[in-house]
C-alpha cells in the first residue's frame, strides 16, 4: 500500500504540472455526464416517469451506477484495454516485469485519473437526489445495502476492465466487443431492466449478473417484488456477484501474464 500510494503520488504530481490542460479535461469530462443526464432531467418529466418509475427513482439508479463506474475508472483505470494494449505494442509492459515491485500494484497505479474526480462528485450528487426523492426506509439495513451495491459495481466492473486488459496478450489491440459490456452495462443499469425486453433483461440477470449489483437491491429498498419470482433474499446477496466476478478476472489476469511474449524487440 506505501508503494501503490507513492505511485499515485507521481501521478497526481505529473498531472498538476499542466494545470491548464487539467482543469479542461476535468471540465469536458464534467460536461459529458451533465449533459447526458440534463437530458434525463429535462425529458422524464414530461412523461410523468418511465415504466412506473419517477424521477427521484431512476436518479438512485443513475446516480449509483455512474458513481461506482467512475470511481472502478479511476482505480482500474491501467487495466483499461486501451491503456494495457498500448504497453504491450509498445512492449513497455516489459519494463513492470522487470521492476521490484508487485506487476498489479505497478499496473494499478499507471493511470489514475485525476480529472475525473468531478464526475463523482456529480454522480454522488445525483445519488444524493434520487435518496431523497425516492421511497426509501432510512436505516442501517439500506445504508448498507447501498455501499455494498456501489462496492459490488465497482469490483465486477473492474473485473470487465481486467478481462479486457488481458485479452489483449493475445489480441495486442483492445477488444472493441469489451466495451458492450462495460460503457454499454454501465447505461444498461443506469436505467430500471423491466424497460427493457426479457431476453436482453435476463440475459444481464443471469448470464451477465448486472441487474443483481444495484436493480434488484433498489427494488428491494423501494418494496417492490423482484422479477422471475426471486426470493426476497437474492437482492442481499446480489453485490457479492461483483467481487467473484473481479477473483474470475484476475485468476484470468495471471494466466495472461505467463502467456506474454513481449515485442522481440
Amino acid at each position: 500500500m506505501t508503494l501503490y500510494l507513492r505511485l499515485l503520488g507521481a501521478q497526481i504530481r505529473s498531472q498538476g504540472a499542466h494545470r491548464t490542460s487539467f482543469i479542461l479535461d476535468a471540465l469536458g469530462s464534467l460536461l459529458i455526464t451533465a449533459a447526458e443526464f440534463a437530458a434525463l432531467a429535462l425529458v422524464l418529466p414530461r412523461f410523468g416517469g418511465l415504466g412506473g418509475w419517477t424521477l427521484g427513482e431512476i436518479c438512485l439508479l443513475y446516480g449509483l451506477a455512474e458513481l461506482a463506474f467512475v470511481l472502478m475508472d479511476i482505480l482500474f483505470g491501467g487495466f483499461d484495454a486501451p491503456n494495457l494494449s498500448a504497453h504491450v505494442r509498445s512492449g513497455s509492459f516489459s519494463t513492470f516485469l522487470l521492476r521490484p515491485a508487485p506487476l498489479t500494484v505497478q499496473v494499478f497505479a499507471s493511470d489514475f485519473a485525476l480529472r475525473r474526480i468531478p464526475r463523482v462528485l456529480l454522480a454522488a450528487a445525483i445519488a444524493g437526489y434520487g435518496l431523497t426523492h425516492a421511497p426509501l426506509a432510512a436505516g442501517p439495513e439500506t445504508a448498507a445495502l447501498l455501499t455494498a451495491s456501489v462496492l459490488g459495481m465497482i469490483c465486477f466492473f473492474g473485473g470487465l476492465f481486467v478481462i479486457g486488459g488481458t485479452l489483449t496478450f493475445w489480441t495486442v489491440d483492445s477488444v472493441e466487443a469489451m466495451n458492450v459490456l462495460t460503457y454499454g452495462g454501465r447505461t444498461l443499469i443506469s436505467y430500471p431492466m423491466d424497460i427493457y425486453s426479457a431476453w436482453l433483461r435476463r440475459t444481464f440477470t443471469y448470464l451477465i449478473p448486472a441487474a443483481f449489483l444495484s436493480y434488484l437491491p433498489a427494488l428491494h429498498l423501494l418494496g417492490r417484488s423482484l422479477p422471475d419470482g426471486l426470493p426476497g433474499w437474492a437482492a442481499l446477496i446480489g453485490p457479492l456477484a461483483g467481487p467473484l466476478v473481479l477473483a474470475g478476472a484476475f485468476a484470468f489476469w495471471r494466466v495472461g501474464v505467463r502467456h506474454y511474449q513481449g515485442t522481440g524487440t
